[in-house]
């Protein structure tokens, strides 16, 4: 995957913990950052598709169905918790 490089300000702190974590796990700043970013941008993208589902229930209920509801309860039971 081609990568291109880009400038960001960071406070001093934030950079100082950057570079503690990077000289502790043996990462780069960079990788460091990429991942921190790649992981928030999915974090967005899961709260967005929670929040479709959400919407689609809400605007479309789901109908009540006793057989469904009896399965569930007994999958549940059965889990080992």
């Amino acid at each position: 995957m081609a990568r291109r490089q880009t400038l960001v300000q960071l406070s001093d702190e934030l950079l100082a913990a950057i570079d503690q974590q990077a000289a502790r796990t043996g990462r780069s700043r960079s990788e460091i950052i990429r991942t921190a970013v790649e992981r928030h941008l999915r974090q967005i993208l899961q709260a967005d598709i929670d929040r479709a589902i959400v919407e689609g229930y809400t605007r479309f209920p789901q109908k009540e169905d006793a057989w469904a509801e009896a399965a569930a309860r007994e999958s549940i039971a059965e889990e080992p918790w």
